[in-house]
């Protein structure tokens, strides 16, 4: 599979010895939070980023030549027991998560421009406790996932209203699940419709004859 790697980050790919780092964004109740796998803060994509160091870890990130929804698990230890409450009442379920893996110069900047290889949603997170540090483990599920759900939409005026308001292509489906009659000849709105023609080639006088 091609990647999109940026000349800068193919020729570090290449040398004997690199720094990879690896960069998280996730969105909280609380707002944003951007982490990478270095220590201390750092400077990248006009955000500043907190380093969890050996602290967080990151499952490994399948990848086939078939479409699957394959995620992937984040986990942060070292957390005080007494703010795991706090931590797991700031996840979203479905709120977006994204992971980019990258490299680092000599001068220990980022080589532009990091990977993105992930992108998913949150999930429910689970903890396992600890004495006084307990570790939070959240589950992102890979945006394919939506292929497998049931669409809750109907063709509705109520319903065409949520992507485009004050269309009126389905004003009058409510009404047509009440009508009876023939679709394309003109006619009254009853159970039928009639049509009057004059007398055809070979009938005699001048009846008018009616078809239904």
């Amino acid at each position: 599979m091609s990647r999109d790697l940026t000349s800068a980050v193919q020729a570090e790919l290449l040398k004997m010895k690199v720094k990879p780092v690896i960069f998280v964004e996730a969105v909280f109740t609380s707002g944003t939070l951007r982490v990478w796998s270095g220590i201390g803060t750092i400077s990248w994509n006009g955000q500043t980023w907190t380093g969890v160091g050996n602290l967080g870890g990151i499952s490994p990130i399948s990848e086939g030549t078939e479409p699957h929804a394959d995620g992937i698990e984040l986990s942060l230890s070292g957390i005080p027991s007494d703010l795991v409450t706090k931590a797991l009442g700031e996840c979203r379920p479905n709120a977006p998560v994204k992971l980019w893996f990258g490299f680092l110069d000599e001068a220990e900047a980022v080589i532009a421009d990091p990977y993105q290889s992930f992108g998913g949603r949150m999930d429910v997170p689970s903890v396992e406790e600890g004495g006084e540090t307990s570790t939070i483990k959240l589950r992102v599920e890979n945006r394919l996932v939506d292929l497998g759900k049931a669409r809750e939409r109907r063709y509705t005026h109520e319903d065409q209203q949520i992507d485009y308001p004050g269309d009126l292509g389905f004003e009058y489906v409510a009404g047509l699940q009440e009508w009876n009659g023939v679709w394309g000849k003109p006619g009254s709105t009853g159970g039928s419709t009639a049509t009057s023609t004059g007398p055809r080639q070979g009938e005699a006088g001048g009846g008018r004859r009616h078809e239904i």
